[in-house]
């Protein structure tokens, strides 16, 4: 039946001219920024939950359309407020008893008697490192911990028990000896409420209680924090009717909506102009909402449009207060709101959202319009019986107490259809801060700039840009269908506004664009190369200058003298605060092959070497570390960090051939042409070494040493392809993908032999490897499997598990501009 209906589905787009894209993705992007302004749709209805943050922190956007005076919800969900059942460390420093010594069997139950391993202390319970939400008050540097608390309940009548937490990384939490919460392979930097299992809730019992909990942290950053709340919905009224949700559908700049509203069909489009031709309208923090009603029964309507946007957008915690402001620009109302401390740059971390800057909602001026600044609950009903909006409190208050709303009229309608938009955006009036120094957004590095003549401009190139953002939409579709299928294009299109949206574009010291990635849901770098690495394709296609904007902060570091090792740094900070490299560990055959590649990778598309020639020197001190260090590697980390330490790793060789290739070919192109053939030499003799090094049958292996039947993806290698460097012999390659195509899961190519976990954008580099175009699509079929079918609801995650399409870790990174490498092998050639 689901076969049946998934080709009836896709019959229905083909026909209706729609592109085909994964029918369901794991999230949708909706308001796409910047790494702090970023908001989606985790469900496949806009109006089942409320949307959230990239992190899956609640970030309300609520949507009511109101048809001849009945209203009915198209976006956010019932407001809900969370009452604490049993405290966390966040209001209460509650006492605990922990071991970190394996404790013996049941000692999650009430009855176990603790024995003199374990100790008592104060919660939270952390290392201290990384972003923990608070400061340990005992600390954990082990790599397990277990730990049991008894909390009293006095009253079971719940409506939504949950568990409010925060555990880095793996966790397992008991009530009274049941099971009630297994994290898997995850971890959340902040704290989130999570679902509890039936049976724990049944266990519950009035009086004291036992909540046991044991955490897994293999790597810096512990911290583990439990506690219960009862998850309530807000009253308001009369229910609301849900618009029924009829089609999403999600291109490269756009995500769009249709509904049935009674007798009115509703389309909503957002749209976020990321055209990266245009660095003013790519870099503007401001996205469109677009409405477009008209009448289906053939009768005219009376239409309002109520938009609101929750406070919660402009904070870290729903606690923090914050103060609602109202200004016009040229044409448009304009409501801002953010917090009333303004600790601009004071927050770093990874799970953690923006607290200083306002959140913006903007409308045109008309009679027909309003806007309100209030109680979220008392705006909402203002709307639902009145069909317009006031303000109802505008003194400071807690964030989830506070929204901006707008109510638009659209008369009467009939079957010509009938718009309004709405603008969304923030800004956060200082961006990131670079060695010292406070920098503004590349839309705002004229000091003159405000929130108001960025929101005039918007508004001003509404339309142009709609319509710009929707040529841009078909063209990279068929472009990436041409080049890898329909499958492939369905890919990128969902990739492509993750992956901008991953970085913050920032005018640098010297006025240069610096585009800085924070590494999203994996530690919270900046400017992280292994990062940088993996996304070019996207940006060395659509404007290069971005990629230069990744590593000139990197090149500026060494330049400094601030980093003063003969390789690459792995980072500059921990965002928003590029200060110096905060990652424990350093990579330094990984960062130097990457950096080395990516300039003659700019070269390639440019057709020129004047970025390298402005960092020679640089390049040439990290090419002499890989020629001395990178052939075959020490025990040290690569890019696949998560995988642990690996030495004599095989695809980490080809990376230091690779680098010192690019550093030939740069050199002649500079007309250091006997330069140039020594390093070119030098590459084809280390290859021909690997060949015999890694050579294990019918593939080449994990590492030097051969463990047996060990194998890998050597995703380096597509660089000899790309950069046309002709290093390796082609039945390096040809071998990889015929072993490749036989170790194939239902959802992807594992990354390795050591376990069944993979990552979809090295898949993709694999894949073009290959010069078949029929084994290019047998590698990428799979991953586009993932993207329609895993069960993980969270922005595309770029570590899975191949047999079951579960999210391994990470999310929202981005990473996922890899996808778009195939797209450039056919640009280059």
């Amino acid at each position: 039946m689901r076969k049946q209906t998934i080709f009836f589905l896709l019959f229905l787009r083909i026909a209706s001219g729609f592109p085909v894209l994964a029918q369901r993705p794991p999230a949708y992007p909706l308001v796409t920024l910047d790494p702090y302004t970023s908001v989606w749709a985790f469900n496949d209805k806009l109006n089942e939950s409320p949307t959230r943050h990239w992190t899956g922190k609640n970030q309300p956007l609520d949507g009511l359309i109101r048809v001849d005076g009945r209203s009915y919800r198209f976006m956010g969900s019932q407001l809900t407020t969370l009452k604490t059942v049993v405290s966390t460390a966040q209001t209460n420093a509650y006492e605990l008893s922990y071991t970190f010594q394996k404790p013996g069997d049941g000692w999650e139950r009430p009855e176990f008697k603790l024995s003199s391993d374990w100790k008592t202390g104060k919660a939270p319970i952390g290392d201290g490192a990384g972003s923990n939400p608070i400061k340990p008050a005992t600390i954990w540097k082990t790599k397990e911990v277990w730990y049991r608390r008894t909390v009293t309940v006095s009253d079971l009548n719940f409506e939504n028990l949950v568990l409010n937490m925060s555990h880095d990384d793996d966790v397992v939490v008991y009530i009274n000896g049941v099971k009630a919460f297994d994290s898997g392979h995850s971890y959340v930097g902040d704290y989130k409420v999570f679902p509890m299992s039936p049976a724990a809730k049944a266990a519950l019992k009035k009086g004291p209680n036992v909540l046991a909990v044991s955490c897994l942290n293999p790597v810096g950053g512990a911290y583990v924090d439990v506690g219960l709340a009862d998850e309530r919905k807000v009253s308001l009224g009369a229910p609301i009717a849900l618009a029924q949700q009829q089609s999403v559908k999600v291109q490269a700049t756009q995500t769009e909506y249709k509904f049935a509203a009674g007798p009115i069909a509703l389309t909503v489009n957002f749209t976020t102009p990321l055209l990266l031709d245009d660095l003013d309208v790519a870099t503007r923090p401001a996205s469109y909402l677009t409405y477009s009603a008209q009448s289906t029964d053939g009768k005219p309507h009376s239409v309002e449009i109520y938009t609101a946007a929750s406070g919660l957008l402009s904070v870290n915690q729903p606690t923090q207060e914050v103060v609602g402001k109202r200004s016009s620009a040229d044409g448009l109302a304009v409501l801002s709101i953010g917090t009333t401390s303004q600790k601009i740059l004071e927050r770093k971390g990874d799970d953690v959202r923006i607290d200083w800057g306002y959140a913006l909602l903007a409308a045109p001026t008309a009679s027909t319009t309003k806007t309100g600044i209030g109680q979220p609950a008392a705006l909402f009903r203002n709307f639902v019986s009145k069909g317009s909006v006031a303000d109802e409190a505008t003194q400071p208050a807690a964030a989830d107490n506070r929204s901006l709303a707008v109510s638009q009229s659209l008369g009467t309608v009939s079957q010509t259809p009938k718009t309004a938009h709405v603008i969304l955006g923030y800004d956060d009036l200082y961006s990131v801060q670079y060695f010292g120094k406070n920098l503004r957004g590349w839309w705002r590095r004229d000091e003159s700039m405000t929130a108001e003549k960025m929101l005039a401009a918007a508004e001003k190139e509404y339309a142009q840009l709609i319509e710009k953002s929707r040529q841009f939409d078909r063209k990279l579709y068929a472009d990436a269908e041409k080049s890898g299928g329909k499958p492939y294009a369905d890919l990128c299109q969902l990739a492509y506004r993750q992956a901008i949206a991953a970085h913050k574009t920032v005018a640098g010291p010297k006025g240069e664009v610096l585009f800085l990635s924070k590494e999203n849901f994996s530690n919270g770098s900046i400017g992280t190369v292994d990062i940088t690495y993996p996304s070019a394709p996207l940006f060395l296609i659509y404007n290069p200058t971005l990629l230069k904007g990744m590593m000139e902060p990197i090149f500026q570091y060494s330049e400094s003298g601030r980093w003063t090792k003969p390789f690459a740094a792995h980072d500059v900070g921990t965002y928003p605060l590029a200060n110096g490299q905060t990652y424990g560990e350093d990579m330094p055959v990984e960062e130097s092959g990457n950096m080395l590649i990516l300039t003659a990778a700019i070269a390639a598309t440019e057709k020129n070497a004047d970025y390298a020639k402005q960092h020679w020197p640089t390049l040439t001190v990290w090419v002499d570390y890989l020629k001395k260090n990178g052939f075959d590697p020490a025990n040290q980390l690569c890019t696949d960090d998560f995988a642990g330490h690996l030495a004599r790793n095989a695809n980490l060789s080809i990376k230091a051939i690779m680098g010192i290739a690019s550093y030939g070919q740069l050199a002649k192109q500079l007309g250091q042409n006997e330069l140039g053939e020594q390093n070119l030499k030098l590459a084809r003799e280390l290859a021909q070494k690997w060949v015999q090094m890694a050579q294990d049958g019918d593939h080449y292996a994990l590492t030097f040493d051969k463990p047996q039947g060990s194998w890998s993806q050597k995703y380096n290698l597509v660089w000899d392809k790309l950069l046309n460097l002709n290093i390796f012999p082609k039945e390096v390659a040809e071998k990889e993908i015929r072993y490749y195509l036989t170790k194939q899961k239902p959802f992807g190519l594992p990354l390795d032999s050591r376990k069944t976990y993979t990552k979809s954008d090295w898949i993709l580099w694999t894949a073009t490897i290959a010069e078949k175009p029929d084994d290019f699509r047998q590698l990428v079929q799979p991953i586009y499997k993932y993207a329609d079918q895993t069960p993980t609801r969270v922005p595309l995650s770029d570590w899975h598990e191949t047999t079951d399409g579960k999210q391994v870790g990470f999310q929202a990174r981005s990473v996922v501009g890899g996808y778009f490498i195939k797209l450039l092998n056919d640009k280059l050639h």
